[in-house]
């Protein structure tokens, strides 16, 4: 090949190269099998938390578990549960026969009106859940109204302390047998027709009965009511009576109705209507059916029936060391009593407070225990009576007190000479 040759020969061509295509299709299987071995991964992590979860609140957690797993489950402690009961106690609504006959002359249709004779304490009544009150008369709309010394009361009286917040009425005292068998059974008949919240007791219809305990229940606690008196003004129970009511001094049935009542109740209650009549001073007889009740398993024990006030004291059980207030006596609530310390009586008041553990054992404590003075006025004319919380009770009413004895100096010296300041609003405290 010669030079000119040489000189028109082409340069060599570069070659290209081809860019090679990627076939994604055929990763999807990789894809699809990677994306399943995530979710199962995510699953059984999953599981994993439940299980430990619920290991840790069974308190079953393998002791291997890591702790930082077993750190990271919360789990919140199950509390105590706790219901409460504010309960207040008043003393004889005694209904002198000048009492309803001022009742029925405020109406023109053959009813009574007993409403002003309740009014001003009405309000006070509202601060309770539970209002107890002993209500000494019989209570029948079929027998002709009567005082001393046989009482009947109308049925209106009833129903007025029903729409002030009364709903717990005790009905065994000395003048259970007044109107005899036809009383009792008149009685007990007016009471099982008033509201179904009424709680009514003291009257059994015989020694089969004694085991039927009245129970309350208020809040989800169960409240049993007791009920004795002392004697019933030398009348025996008649023969054909429907209900007999049980004395003090039949301390066997009292004690097996102590115990079941103890076994079916959370709190239990005993009332008792004895003592000495217009006496301040304590009895023997008090004071040792007060150890016994309380030996037997009572949380409060009330006390009625010498129409004045008496003492406040708490009592020791013998084998749990249990405190027990025992409300010696409440004093009248309402009356036509003439003497001046037959007119002031107490309102009595206490806390039940029941604390039930996650594990269903439960305490039951009664605190709170204080009395509420009340002072009953009424004039010379007996045209008007009415109740009065001390506290409201002034001057300018004790000028027209039938009785002028009775004013509000003498009631709080009354009331700080037989009631201890503990039991007593800062008002009425001697210091």
């Amino acid at each position: 090949m010669n030079n000119k040759d040489a000189q028109h020969t082409p340069p060599p061509r570069k070659r290209r190269r081809r860019r090679r295509k990627i076939n994604y299709k055929r990763f999807i299987p990789s894809l699809i099998i990677l994306a399943l071995l995530f979710a199962a991964l995510i699953f059984g992590v999953y599981k994993l938390s439940v299980f430990v979860i619920m290991k840790f609140a069974e308190g079953n957690l393998p002791q291997n578990t890591p702790s930082s797993i077993a750190s990271s489950v919360i789990e919140e402690e199950p509390q105590p549960t706790v219901q409460t009961v504010r309960f207040s106690c008043s003393g004889d609504d005694l209904i002198h026969d000048g009492l309803y006959m001022m009742a029925r002359k405020r109406t023109s249709d053959g009813t009574y009106n007993f409403v002003p004779l309740y009014e001003n304490v009405a309000s006070y009544y509202k601060n309770f859940d539970v209002n107890w009150i002993n209500q000494e008369t019989l209570v029948s709309d079929e027998i002709s109204p009567s005082g001393y010394p046989c009482f009947c009361s109308p049925g209106n009286v009833a129903h007025t302390l029903y729409d002030i917040g009364f709903r717990v009425f005790a009905m065994s005292n000395n003048h259970s047998y007044d109107q005899g068998a036809a009383g009792i059974a008149s009685t007990l008949d007016f009471w099982s027709k008033m509201p179904d919240d009424v709680t009514y007791f003291g009257y059994y219809k015989g020694a089969e009965d004694y085991s039927n305990i009245t129970v309350q229940e208020v809040n989800g606690i169960k409240i049993a009511y007791l009920a004795y008196t002392e004697h019933t003004n030398g009348l025996n129970t008649p023969s054909d009576a429907v209900a007999n009511v049980i004395y003090t001094n039949e301390t066997d049935v009292i004690e097996q109705q102590m115990q079941l009542a103890r076994s079916i109740a959370d709190v239990v209650i005993p009332c008792v209507h004895m003592g000495t009549e217009n006496s301040h001073d304590i009895n023997d007889a008090q004071t040792q059916l007060a150890q016994q009740l309380t030996d037997w398993g009572a949380d409060v024990i009330i006390g009625t029936h010498p129409h004045v006030v008496q003492p406040i004291e708490y009592f020791t059980a013998a084998d749990t060391g249990k405190k027990v207030p025992f409300f010696y006596c409440l004093g009248n609530f309402v009356s036509l009593q003439q003497q001046a310390d037959n007119l002031v009586g107490i309102i009595g008041s206490f806390n039940i407070t029941k604390t039930t553990q996650p594990t269903g054992e439960s305490e039951v404590v009664i605190s709170d225990v204080k009395a509420e003075p009340i002072v009953m006025y009424y004039n010379s004319s007996y045209t008007e009576g009415q109740v009065y919380l001390l506290k409201d009770y002034t001057d300018e009413i004790a000028a027209k007190h039938s009785n002028r004895a009775v004013t509000p100096a003498f009631a709080r010296q009354l009331i700080n000479e037989y009631i201890d300041d503990e039991f007593l609003n800062d008002e009425f405290k001697k210091g």
